[in-house]
């Protein structure tokens, strides 16, 4: 796993022998945090790459088909969301996204790993500014920690973590689906990416599972997501009434480029094996 100076290429490495590679021109950064390596890369087709403890977290060109579907599914199905927390997300996309919905009163981000928001705002830049919006707080700080302790209530939850297996696992306990539905408000929406549909299934069924014990109603969709090895997991958690399935198409962002609001219901496209194993929990 990794980047390999003979070959001039990234390469992350899945389960079974599956990986993921890009062309290199050149590494343009590298560090161990207090947490985690951090490596930045310039592809020769896909601008920037950031890397994580050898995975892939986006690629620059390409980054919005995460990112989009990360945030605008549960925007658009919240009727009002007013206060959004953001767990993880250091290179600022999802921010971005969240703060182009006139709704959002504020927007608070807890990033375990300064030095992330850090390398991301010199060298890649995709918040567009959205750090400095007034309606943003960034927190240093312990996510999982954060929301046991906060007495803040949000209208959505977006959990933007590495995947679900290591450090992260945390993320995708039951215990931690537990304090985020105790701080949603009445109606809420949690939203999370849940890894590789076809790699990481048990982890997928495994948060889904734990989820179903926590929220009213859980959702699950798949999205072809540049860089991952796709298509790749979401979750949903609901808090209330509300109808993941149903999307205020009029309240989108002008230009999306990946997630097409009105073409909401293909989301729920899951392989017929992987639906019937997550019917069976």
């Amino acid at each position: 796993m990794g980047y390999s100076e003979e070959e001039r290429a990234f390469i992350e490495w899945y389960p079974r022998g599956y990986g993921v590679g890009f062309k290199v021109k050149e590494r343009l950064f590298e560090t161990q945090t207090k947490y985690q390596r951090l490596e930045l890369y310039q592809t020769e087709g896909f601008g920037k790459l950031l890397v994580l403890d050898g995975t892939v977290q986006l690629v620059e060109i390409g980054e919005e088909s995460y990112h989009e579907v990360l945030v605008h599914p549960v925007m658009l199905a919240h009727p009002n969301p007013k206060r959004v927390l953001i767990i993880g997300g250091g290179d600022g996309g999802t921010l971005r996204e969240v703060l182009r919905h006139e709704s959002v009163e504020k927007a608070t981000m807890v990033e375990i790993d300064e030095m992330v928001v850090e390398v991301s705002r010199i060298y890649l830049g995709i918040d567009r500014g959205a750090f400095d919006d007034p309606r943003a707080e960034l927190i240093i700080g312990d996510g999982v920690k954060y929301l046991k302790e906060t007495e803040e209530r949000f209208d959505v939850i977006i959990v933007d973590s590495t995947d679900p297996v290591g450090p992260a696992k945390l993320l995708f306990s039951e215990e931690f689906y537990r304090s985020a539905y105790e701080k949603l408000n009445e109606k809420g929406l949690y939203i999370t990416q849940a890894g590789s549909v076809y790699l990481f299934t048990n982890e997928l069924l495994d948060a889904y599972k734990a989820m179903k014990k926590v929220f009213d109603r859980v959702y699950y969709f798949s999205f072809p997501v540049i860089g991952y090895a796709s298509p790749w997991s979401f979750l949903v958690g609901v808090k209330g009434d509300l109808d993941f399935r149903k999307v205020d198409v009029s309240r989108a962002p002008e230009k999306l480029y990946y997630y097409d609001p009105e073409r909401h219901e293909t989301l729920f496209q899951m392989p017929k094996y992987v639906r019937e194993l997550l019917e069976k929990e």
